[in-house]
């Protein structure tokens, strides 16, 4: 089963990346606020079983992929019965 993974900065963090993109796009003269900056992690799971596949998806990203102090992330699967 496959599954993405989107992990962004919490509402409130300080994210000076999305802040670059966001005045540099202004600059460019499109009208746009809010820019947040995040990464994507795709996986392949030897599951077949979708609510098990997202509980250790849960864990993989409280564990690792995301420091949930200042991350929040939205966990997308793809396939599966």
């Amino acid at each position: 089963m496959r599954a993405t993974v989107l992990v962004r900065p919490k509402q409130g963090i300080l994210d000076p990346q999305a802040q670059a993109v966001e005045n540099s796009l202004r600059q460019l003269g499109y009208a746009v606020h809010g820019a947040r900056i995040g990464r994507v992690v795709d996986l392949e799971l030897e599951s077949d079983d979708p609510a098990g596949a997202r509980v250790q998806l849960q864990e993989m990203c409280d564990r690792l992929l995301a420091n949930p102090l200042i991350e929040s992330y939205e966990i997308e699967l793809h396939g599966g019965t």
